[in-house]
């Protein structure tokens, strides 16, 4: 009785020689079918991109940089329709700018209102947040959205109100005080009185955005670490001090730099209140700058002066950014 040997299935072997593909060749291929994947995820992201990017490059790259050039030249009304023959002038809008009495005056009143409004805006946002948030349990969505509605509303409207009550003879204010047999003084018409009742106005439409972001970081704030604080005896004012305020770092950046960025841009409420008036004192960076440049069509001049505005907002957001991070860590 004859014997079988019985084999088992062996490995197909690799085939050596001139026709054996060549090492790694599965492992190309792989890598060739990713690359062309991401080729093609890529190709499809340019295309979703491209409307933004062409509205960004003609809406804002192409004017920034139309700005920065015609602020080294006397670009003015005759450069509209031929703004080739502007004069190349280097840096003298610039030089300028520091001897311009106009200027120096706009920007002492910008930062007037910057110093005083936002800390303001900062510290009442932060009171009315805390107390919409743990003090009123009724109707707390109605006081919200009545902080907030001035935000939303249109600066037309605000400044028809605001003239209305700060109005010297028929206004609401001008009531309060005869009712108690004084005269109401004219704050819109006052050197004085007129830039703080542009703060207070920026204050109460403004106040409503920052609100809104001190919610949303007190509602972030872990309910048992304020728990485990009263467990340890610790009253309001030290609940706010010691873990309110801390655990808000991060919240209180972000409002003060958007406060402060906007106020350093203020211009609606000069505009449409006073027209700078009276006397300059509530004349603005902004404001100098439009009638610089549409009023009086020293364009290349205007242009200096949003650059030396833009160093200085980029100057004060980078020194807050390094005071107040370092403590959100």
């Amino acid at each position: 009785m004859g014997t079988t040997t019985s084999t088992a299935a062996q490995p197909a072997k690799v085939k050596d020689g001139p026709g054996a593909p060549p090492p790694g060749a599965g492992r190309d291929a792989a890598g060739r079918g990713k690359r062309s994947r991401m080729g093609v995820q890529n190709a499809a992201g340019w295309l979703f991109s491209t409307p933004f990017l062409v509205l960004f490059t003609v809406f804002m790259a192409f004017p920034i940089l139309a700005t920065l050039l015609m602020s080294f030249t006397d670009f003015g009304l005759r450069n509209v329709t031929r703004p080739w023959e502007a004069n190349f002038i280097g840096f003298e809008n610039y030089v300028e700018l520091f001897g311009d009495e106009k200027f120096l005056k706009s920007l002492f009143n910008t930062a007037y209102f910057v110093v005083v409004g936002v800390p303001l805006t900062i510290a009442l946002g932060l009171v009315v947040a805390v107390l919409l948030n743990n003090g009123i349990d009724r109707a707390r969505t109605f006081f919200r959205v009545g902080f907030y509605a001035p935000v939303v509303t249109t600066i037309v409207a605000v400044a028809v109100v605001w003239r209305f009550v700060l109005d010297p003879s028929d206004g609401l204010v001008a009531g309060l005080f005869s009712e108690v047999g004084l005269t109401a003084p004219d704050f819109l018409g006052s050197e004085t009185l007129a830039m703080p009742s542009m703060i207070a106005m920026a204050v109460w439409r403004n106040v409503g955005t920052v609100m809104v972001l001190f919610i949303a970081g007190l509602q972030a704030i872990p309910t048992e670490v304020r728990e485990a604080a009263r467990l340890d005896g610790a009253g309001l004012w030290q609940e706010f001090r010691g873990i309110t305020v801390p655990l808000l770092r991060p919240t209180l950046l972000y409002a003060t730099v958007i406060t402060t960025i906007g106020y350093l841009n203020v211009f609606e409420e000069p505009f449409v209140m006073t027209q700078g008036g009276p006397s300059d004192s509530t004349l603005t960076v902004s404001l100098n700058m439009y009638r610089e440049g549409f009023n009086f069509f020293h364009m290349g001049y205007a242009s200096a002066m949003a650059y030396v505005l833009f160093v200085v907002i980029m100057g004060i957001t980078v020194l807050q950014l390094r005071l107040l991070k370092d403590n959100t860590k």
